[in-house]
């Protein structure tokens, strides 16, 4: 079974940064796409950014363009989320997930990928 890790999160006052971890155990990353979603309470999960395998193709929803950066260190076998200038409104648990198919246009859908960590608690308050 594969397995990712989430790690990063915390408790960060507005205005400030996380840098949330995704790692994998039993395989590989570098063969994958990985997306971060969230899912705030109440609310339905969310897409927030996705890397390909190659890297060389990113998105981004609306909300983080500009505050978030996603990248990956195939070496450490590791994809990160840079969180910067967070808002009350990114508190949410951040999930990493993973797909074998890269590049897709409904990357910000959950049923695109196959395989989920078990999340990363983020609150944004003062």
């Amino acid at each position: 079974q594969l397995q990712l890790v989430e790690s990063g999160g915390g408790l960060v006052q507005p205005g400030g940064s996380l840098r949330l971890s995704c790692a994998a155990s039993r395989f590989t990353l570098e063969h994958y796409a990985i997306g971060w979603f969230r899912q705030a309470p109440g609310k339905e999960r969310e897409g927030v950014s996705c890397i390909a395998a190659s890297g060389d193709i990113i998105n981004y929803t609306d909300s983080v363009k500009g505050r978030f950066t996603i990248s990956r260190d195939n070496a450490k076998n590791i994809v990160y989320l840079q969180m910067n200038s967070l808002k009350p409104e990114d508190t949410a648990v951040y999930y990493c997930a993973a797909t074998i198919y890269s590049g897709s246009y409904y990357w910000y859908q959950t049923g695109e990928y196959d395989y989920w960590g078990q999340g990363t608690q983020v609150t944004v308050s003062s």
